[in-house]
Protein backbone atom coordinates (compact mmCIF):
# COMPACT_ATOMS: atom_id res chain seq x y z
CA UNK A 1 0.00 0.00 0.00
CA UNK A 2 1.63 3.54 -1.02
CA UNK A 3 -1.23 5.30 0.19
CA UNK A 4 -4.90 6.29 1.57
CA UNK A 5 -6.92 8.13 -1.02
CA UNK A 6 -10.46 9.78 -0.58
CA UNK A 7 -12.46 7.86 -3.32
CA UNK A 8 -15.50 9.55 -2.86
CA UNK A 9 -17.47 11.99 -0.90
CA UNK A 10 -21.26 12.99 -0.42
CA UNK A 11 -22.72 15.88 1.39
CA UNK A 12 -26.49 17.35 1.95
CA UNK A 13 -27.40 21.15 1.57
CA UNK A 14 -27.24 22.42 5.44
CA UNK A 15 -30.23 24.14 6.90
CA UNK A 16 -31.89 25.76 9.63
CA UNK A 17 -33.08 23.42 12.53
CA UNK A 18 -36.36 22.50 11.99
CA UNK A 19 -36.56 22.41 7.99
CA UNK A 20 -34.57 19.01 8.02
CA UNK A 21 -35.11 15.34 7.27
CA UNK A 22 -34.53 12.74 10.04
CA UNK A 23 -30.46 11.83 10.48
CA UNK A 24 -31.11 8.38 9.34
CA UNK A 25 -32.36 9.72 5.72
CA UNK A 26 -29.79 13.02 5.69
CA UNK A 27 -26.91 10.58 6.16
CA UNK A 28 -28.21 7.51 3.66
CA UNK A 29 -28.37 10.32 1.42
CA UNK A 30 -24.80 11.62 1.48
CA UNK A 31 -23.69 8.12 1.77
CA UNK A 32 -24.91 7.25 -1.43
CA UNK A 33 -23.77 10.23 -3.12
CA UNK A 34 -20.34 8.66 -1.74
CA UNK A 35 -20.55 5.59 -3.39
CA UNK A 36 -21.80 7.18 -6.78
CA UNK A 37 -18.62 9.26 -6.53
CA UNK A 38 -16.23 6.68 -5.84
CA UNK A 39 -18.36 4.32 -8.41
CA UNK A 40 -17.93 1.64 -6.22
CA UNK A 41 -21.00 -0.63 -4.71
CA UNK A 42 -22.12 -0.85 -1.37
CA UNK A 43 -20.66 -4.65 -0.05
CA UNK A 44 -16.64 -2.91 -0.47
CA UNK A 45 -17.06 -1.30 2.71
CA UNK A 46 -15.57 -2.75 5.30
CA UNK A 47 -15.92 -0.58 8.36
CA UNK A 48 -17.29 2.63 8.88
CA UNK A 49 -17.03 5.14 11.72
CA UNK A 50 -20.23 7.38 12.15
CA UNK A 51 -19.52 10.71 14.11
CA UNK A 52 -22.24 12.77 16.50
CA UNK A 53 -22.70 14.45 19.25
CA UNK A 54 -26.86 14.64 19.93
CA UNK A 55 -28.59 10.74 19.95
CA UNK A 56 -28.39 7.61 21.58
CA UNK A 57 -25.63 5.01 21.03
CA UNK A 58 -25.65 3.52 17.62
CA UNK A 59 -27.05 5.72 16.01
CA UNK A 60 -24.47 5.15 13.35
CA UNK A 61 -26.13 1.36 12.90
CA UNK A 62 -29.96 2.67 12.15
CA UNK A 63 -28.53 5.41 9.77
CA UNK A 64 -26.18 3.08 7.48
CA UNK A 65 -28.71 0.34 7.49
CA UNK A 66 -30.70 2.62 5.45
CA UNK A 67 -28.38 2.25 2.88
CA UNK A 68 -26.62 -1.22 3.57
CA UNK A 69 -26.71 -4.32 6.25
CA UNK A 70 -23.68 -6.24 5.42
CA UNK A 71 -22.38 -6.83 8.86
CA UNK A 72 -19.76 -4.54 8.70
CA UNK A 73 -17.74 -3.23 11.85
CA UNK A 74 -19.42 0.29 12.85
CA UNK A 75 -18.24 2.53 15.35
CA UNK A 76 -19.74 5.35 16.87
CA UNK A 77 -17.50 8.42 17.56
CA UNK A 78 -18.16 11.17 19.58
CA UNK A 79 -15.25 14.05 20.15
CA UNK A 80 -16.91 17.49 20.01
CA UNK A 81 -16.54 20.00 16.78
CA UNK A 82 -13.52 17.61 15.76
CA UNK A 83 -16.23 14.16 15.31
CA UNK A 84 -16.38 14.54 11.96
CA UNK A 85 -12.49 14.42 11.40
CA UNK A 86 -11.72 11.79 14.26
CA UNK A 87 -14.07 9.83 12.07
CA UNK A 88 -12.18 10.29 9.02
CA UNK A 89 -8.33 9.54 11.39
CA UNK A 90 -9.91 6.56 12.21
CA UNK A 91 -11.15 5.29 9.05
CA UNK A 92 -7.27 6.45 7.42
CA UNK A 93 -6.20 4.43 10.46
CA UNK A 94 -7.74 1.34 9.50
CA UNK A 95 -6.82 1.34 5.95
CA UNK A 96 -3.52 1.99 7.15
CA UNK A 97 -3.24 -0.74 9.36
CA UNK A 98 -3.87 -3.18 6.57
CA UNK A 99 -6.98 -4.18 8.26
CA UNK A 100 -9.31 -3.39 5.07
CA UNK A 101 -8.94 -1.56 2.01
CA UNK A 102 -11.90 0.55 1.88
CA UNK A 103 -13.40 1.93 4.76
CA UNK A 104 -16.47 4.56 5.17
CA UNK A 105 -16.20 7.59 7.63
CA UNK A 106 -19.98 9.73 8.16
CA UNK A 107 -21.63 12.00 9.85
CA UNK A 108 -24.94 14.07 11.03
CA UNK A 109 -26.29 15.96 13.07
CA UNK A 110 -29.77 17.11 13.57
CA UNK A 111 -29.33 20.94 15.76
CA UNK A 112 -31.22 23.04 18.34
CA UNK A 113 -31.33 26.48 17.70
CA UNK A 114 -29.47 28.72 19.81
CA UNK A 115 -26.06 28.72 21.50
CA UNK A 116 -24.45 25.76 22.26
CA UNK A 117 -24.98 24.09 25.55
CA UNK A 118 -23.86 21.36 27.83
CA UNK A 119 -26.54 18.24 27.73
CA UNK A 120 -25.43 16.51 31.22
CA UNK A 121 -25.81 19.04 34.41
CA UNK A 122 -25.82 16.47 36.83
CA UNK A 123 -22.38 15.62 36.40
CA UNK A 124 -18.86 16.85 36.13
CA UNK A 125 -18.37 18.71 32.75
CA UNK A 126 -15.17 17.54 30.59
CA UNK A 127 -14.41 21.34 30.03
CA UNK A 128 -13.86 22.55 33.39
CA UNK A 129 -10.53 23.08 33.24
CA UNK A 130 -11.06 26.07 30.00
CA UNK A 131 -13.60 27.28 32.42
CA UNK A 132 -10.85 27.85 34.94
CA UNK A 133 -8.96 29.16 32.28
CA UNK A 134 -11.69 31.57 31.65
CA UNK A 135 -12.09 32.41 35.60
CA UNK A 136 -8.54 33.37 35.81
CA UNK A 137 -9.20 35.88 33.11
CA UNK A 138 -12.39 37.47 34.27
CA UNK A 139 -14.75 36.51 31.04
CA UNK A 140 -17.90 37.28 31.23
CA UNK A 141 -20.54 34.91 31.78
CA UNK A 142 -22.39 32.99 28.88
CA UNK A 143 -22.73 29.72 27.39
CA UNK A 144 -19.43 27.91 27.34
CA UNK A 145 -18.43 27.83 23.78
CA UNK A 146 -19.79 31.49 23.32
CA UNK A 147 -17.63 32.46 26.01
CA UNK A 148 -14.51 30.76 25.26
CA UNK A 149 -14.19 31.87 21.61
CA UNK A 150 -15.36 35.11 22.45
CA UNK A 151 -12.44 35.73 25.21
CA UNK A 152 -9.78 34.26 23.17
CA UNK A 153 -10.90 37.46 20.68
CA UNK A 154 -10.61 39.44 23.26
CA UNK A 155 -7.50 38.18 24.77
CA UNK A 156 -6.38 38.70 20.89
CA UNK A 157 -7.30 42.36 20.43
CA UNK A 158 -5.68 43.25 23.86
CA UNK A 159 -2.54 41.45 23.19
CA UNK A 160 -1.73 42.94 19.60
CA UNK A 161 -4.07 46.38 19.78
CA UNK A 162 -6.34 45.31 17.11
CA UNK A 163 -10.45 46.16 16.65
CA UNK A 164 -13.16 43.81 16.20
CA UNK A 165 -13.11 44.89 12.65
CA UNK A 166 -10.58 42.23 12.25
CA UNK A 167 -13.26 39.25 13.36
CA UNK A 168 -16.07 41.67 11.45
CA UNK A 169 -13.28 41.88 7.60
CA UNK A 170 -13.30 37.81 8.00
CA UNK A 171 -17.03 37.77 8.06
CA UNK A 172 -16.97 39.52 4.99
CA UNK A 173 -14.67 37.50 3.12
CA UNK A 174 -16.73 34.39 4.26
CA UNK A 175 -20.00 35.65 3.25
CA UNK A 176 -18.37 36.17 -0.14
CA UNK A 177 -17.23 33.12 -0.74
CA UNK A 178 -20.66 31.31 -0.08
CA UNK A 179 -22.16 33.15 -2.95
CA UNK A 180 -20.58 30.78 -4.98
CA UNK A 181 -21.58 27.99 -3.12
CA UNK A 182 -25.35 26.22 -3.45
CA UNK A 183 -24.99 24.37 -0.30
CA UNK A 184 -24.21 27.02 2.03
CA UNK A 185 -27.00 28.02 4.16
CA UNK A 186 -26.39 32.43 4.09
CA UNK A 187 -25.17 33.31 0.77
CA UNK A 188 -26.06 36.79 0.58
CA UNK A 189 -22.92 39.20 0.84
CA UNK A 190 -22.12 41.29 3.79
CA UNK A 191 -19.51 44.46 4.63
CA UNK A 192 -17.81 44.29 7.68
CA UNK A 193 -19.91 47.10 8.93
CA UNK A 194 -22.65 45.48 8.56
CA UNK A 195 -21.50 42.89 10.78
CA UNK A 196 -19.98 45.05 13.14
CA UNK A 197 -23.62 46.74 13.41
CA UNK A 198 -25.77 43.26 14.32
CA UNK A 199 -26.72 42.33 17.79
CA UNK A 200 -23.86 42.16 20.11
CA UNK A 201 -23.93 38.99 21.77
CA UNK A 202 -20.65 38.50 23.86
CA UNK A 203 -18.61 41.15 25.94
CA UNK A 204 -19.56 44.56 23.81
CA UNK A 205 -17.57 43.47 20.87
CA UNK A 206 -18.57 39.65 19.39
CA UNK A 207 -22.15 40.22 17.20
CA UNK A 208 -23.88 37.70 15.79
CA UNK A 209 -22.59 37.82 12.57
CA UNK A 210 -19.27 36.92 13.40
CA UNK A 211 -20.58 33.32 14.99
CA UNK A 212 -21.49 30.47 13.33
CA UNK A 213 -25.28 29.01 13.41
CA UNK A 214 -26.55 26.00 14.54
CA UNK A 215 -27.53 23.70 11.10
CA UNK A 216 -28.55 20.50 10.37
CA UNK A 217 -26.80 18.16 7.90
CA UNK A 218 -24.73 15.03 6.88
CA UNK A 219 -21.62 13.95 5.00
CA UNK A 220 -19.91 10.78 3.52
CA UNK A 221 -16.23 10.04 2.99
CA UNK A 222 -14.81 7.09 1.38
CA UNK A 223 -11.30 6.32 1.52
CA UNK A 224 -9.13 3.41 0.00
CA UNK A 225 -5.56 2.17 -0.17
CA UNK A 226 -3.77 2.79 -3.87
CA UNK A 227 -4.40 -1.16 -5.43
CA UNK A 228 -8.44 -0.71 -4.63
CA UNK A 229 -8.58 2.39 -6.45
CA UNK A 230 -6.89 0.51 -9.33
CA UNK A 231 -8.63 -2.41 -9.02
CA UNK A 232 -12.25 -0.85 -8.92
CA UNK A 233 -11.87 2.32 -11.51
CA UNK A 234 -12.36 4.47 -8.32
CA UNK A 235 -13.07 8.01 -10.45
CA UNK A 236 -10.12 10.46 -9.12
CA UNK A 237 -8.68 9.50 -6.25
CA UNK A 238 -7.41 11.87 -3.60
CA UNK A 239 -4.19 11.54 -1.70
CA UNK A 240 -4.56 12.31 1.96
CA UNK A 241 -0.61 12.93 2.61
CA UNK A 242 -0.63 13.69 5.73
CA UNK A 243 -2.56 13.53 9.05
CA UNK A 244 -2.37 14.39 12.67
CA UNK A 245 -4.25 14.46 15.65
CA UNK A 246 -3.59 16.06 19.54
CA UNK A 247 -4.80 16.58 22.31
CA UNK A 248 -4.34 19.28 25.08
CA UNK A 249 -1.35 20.01 26.74
CA UNK A 250 -0.66 21.89 30.10
CA UNK A 251 0.58 24.67 27.63
CA UNK A 252 -3.62 24.54 27.05
CA UNK A 253 -4.13 26.10 30.48
CA UNK A 254 -1.95 29.72 29.87
CA UNK A 255 -4.31 31.77 27.86
CA UNK A 256 -7.63 31.98 26.52
CA UNK A 257 -5.91 31.31 23.08
CA UNK A 258 -4.46 28.28 24.02
CA UNK A 259 -7.91 26.91 25.69
CA UNK A 260 -9.75 26.92 22.44
CA UNK A 261 -6.74 25.18 20.60
CA UNK A 262 -4.22 27.17 19.28
CA UNK A 263 -1.33 24.98 20.68
CA UNK A 264 -3.41 21.81 19.91
CA UNK A 265 -3.34 23.12 15.98
CA UNK A 266 0.11 24.03 15.65
CA UNK A 267 1.30 20.42 17.18
CA UNK A 268 -0.86 18.66 14.42
CA UNK A 269 0.23 21.26 11.77
CA UNK A 270 3.48 20.61 12.64
CA UNK A 271 3.43 16.87 12.84
CA UNK A 272 1.52 17.48 8.94
CA UNK A 273 4.39 19.93 8.26
CA UNK A 274 7.23 17.73 9.25
CA UNK A 275 6.19 14.15 7.79
CA UNK A 276 5.13 15.44 4.47
CA UNK A 277 8.14 17.69 3.92
CA UNK A 278 5.11 20.11 2.68
CA UNK A 279 5.51 23.83 4.28
CA UNK A 280 2.87 26.18 4.94
CA UNK A 281 3.65 28.73 2.01
CA UNK A 282 3.06 25.31 -0.44
CA UNK A 283 -0.76 24.95 0.78
CA UNK A 284 -3.57 26.30 -2.16
CA UNK A 285 -6.62 26.17 -0.16
CA UNK A 286 -7.71 25.47 3.02
CA UNK A 287 -11.14 25.03 4.80
CA UNK A 288 -10.91 25.47 8.57
CA UNK A 289 -12.48 25.63 11.95
CA UNK A 290 -14.21 29.21 11.58
CA UNK A 291 -17.22 28.57 14.55
CA UNK A 292 -16.57 32.28 15.46
CA UNK A 293 -14.48 34.53 13.18
CA UNK A 294 -12.49 34.97 15.98
CA UNK A 295 -10.50 31.55 15.80
CA UNK A 296 -10.70 31.96 12.57
CA UNK A 297 -7.89 34.48 12.98
CA UNK A 298 -6.03 32.76 15.80
CA UNK A 299 -5.88 29.28 13.55
CA UNK A 300 -4.05 31.88 10.59
CA UNK A 301 -1.02 31.96 13.13
CA UNK A 302 -1.50 28.44 14.76
CA UNK A 303 -1.13 26.87 11.38
CA UNK A 304 1.91 29.22 10.60
CA UNK A 305 0.05 31.33 7.52
CA UNK A 306 1.33 34.47 9.45
CA UNK A 307 3.36 35.21 12.12
CA UNK A 308 1.85 35.88 15.47
CA UNK A 309 0.26 39.44 15.76
CA UNK A 310 -0.06 39.69 12.11
CA UNK A 311 -2.90 38.17 11.48
CA UNK A 312 -4.52 41.90 10.71
CA UNK A 313 -1.90 41.90 8.45
CA UNK A 314 -2.68 38.60 6.46
CA UNK A 315 -6.18 39.81 6.09
CA UNK A 316 -5.63 43.55 4.86
CA UNK A 317 -3.88 42.45 1.83
CA UNK A 318 -6.06 39.74 0.84
CA UNK A 319 -3.85 36.52 1.69
CA UNK A 320 -6.66 34.64 2.82
CA UNK A 321 -9.10 34.82 -0.58
CA UNK A 322 -8.76 34.51 -4.30
CA UNK A 323 -5.76 36.18 -5.68
CA UNK A 324 -3.57 36.05 -2.50
CA UNK A 325 -1.67 33.92 -0.70
CA UNK A 326 -4.15 30.46 -0.02
CA UNK A 327 -7.80 30.60 -0.78
CA UNK A 328 -9.43 30.09 3.16
CA UNK A 329 -12.76 28.70 3.20
CA UNK A 330 -14.06 28.65 -0.34
CA UNK A 331 -17.37 26.92 0.72
CA UNK A 332 -18.15 30.13 2.77
CA UNK A 333 -16.93 27.97 6.17
CA UNK A 334 -18.99 27.07 9.05
CA UNK A 335 -19.77 31.13 8.76
CA UNK A 336 -21.88 30.90 5.71
CA UNK A 337 -22.72 27.03 5.74
CA UNK A 338 -23.50 26.43 10.03
CA UNK A 339 -22.31 23.97 11.54
CA UNK A 340 -23.84 20.77 12.18
CA UNK A 341 -21.08 19.11 14.05
CA UNK A 342 -21.22 15.47 13.43
CA UNK A 343 -20.93 16.38 9.75
CA UNK A 344 -18.42 19.68 9.87
CA UNK A 345 -15.11 17.85 9.25
CA UNK A 346 -16.57 15.59 6.54
CA UNK A 347 -17.77 18.47 4.63
CA UNK A 348 -14.72 20.36 4.80
CA UNK A 349 -12.93 17.09 3.25
CA UNK A 350 -15.53 16.62 0.22
CA UNK A 351 -14.95 20.43 -0.09
CA UNK A 352 -11.29 19.92 -0.45
CA UNK A 353 -11.62 16.75 -2.88
CA UNK A 354 -13.59 18.57 -5.17
CA UNK A 355 -10.96 21.76 -5.24
CA UNK A 356 -8.11 19.24 -6.29
CA UNK A 357 -10.56 17.37 -8.76
CA UNK A 358 -11.08 20.94 -10.23
CA UNK A 359 -14.82 20.18 -9.85
CA UNK A 360 -15.95 23.04 -7.64
CA UNK A 361 -17.60 25.16 -10.21
CA UNK A 362 -17.39 28.98 -9.98
CA UNK A 363 -15.51 28.98 -6.18
CA UNK A 364 -12.77 27.16 -7.77
CA UNK A 365 -9.39 27.81 -6.78
CA UNK A 366 -7.09 27.76 -9.52
CA UNK A 367 -4.83 25.50 -10.15
CA UNK A 368 -5.16 23.95 -7.07
CA UNK A 369 -2.69 21.21 -5.86
CA UNK A 370 -2.41 20.58 -2.01
CA UNK A 371 -5.32 21.67 0.63
CA UNK A 372 -5.38 21.46 4.18
CA UNK A 373 -8.44 21.09 6.28
CA UNK A 374 -8.40 22.13 10.18
CA UNK A 375 -11.36 20.90 12.25
CA UNK A 376 -11.22 21.09 16.30
CA UNK A 377 -13.09 20.38 19.57
CA UNK A 378 -12.90 21.88 22.93
CA UNK A 379 -12.37 19.45 25.81
CA UNK A 380 -10.34 18.82 23.26
CA UNK A 381 -9.73 17.53 19.88
CA UNK A 382 -7.29 18.92 17.03
CA UNK A 383 -7.07 17.42 13.77
CA UNK A 384 -5.07 18.57 10.94
CA UNK A 385 -5.21 16.49 7.16
CA UNK A 386 -3.27 17.45 4.12
CA UNK A 387 -4.69 16.19 0.60
CA UNK A 388 -2.74 16.09 -2.54
CA UNK A 389 -3.70 14.81 -6.02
Amino acid sequence: MNYVAVAGVGLTPFCKPGLHKPYRLMAANAISQALVNANIEPHLIQQAFCSYIYGDSTCGQHALYEVMQTGIPIINVNNNCASGSTALYLARQAVMSGEVDCALAFGFEEMQPGALTEQWSDRESPLTRIEQVLAEFAAPQGPVALKAFGQAGRYYMDTYNVSAKLFAQVAEKSRRHAMNNPHALFRMPLCADQVLAEKIIYDNYLTRLMACPPTCGAAAVIVCNEQFAKQHGVNSPIKILAQAMTTDTKDSWKNPINAVGQSMTQQAANKVYDSSGVSPEDIDVIELHDCFTPNEVITYEALQLCPEGEAIKFITEGSNTYGGKCVIGPSGGLMSKGHPIGATGLAQCAELVLQLRGNAGNRQVPKAKLALQHNIGLGGAAVVTLYGQ
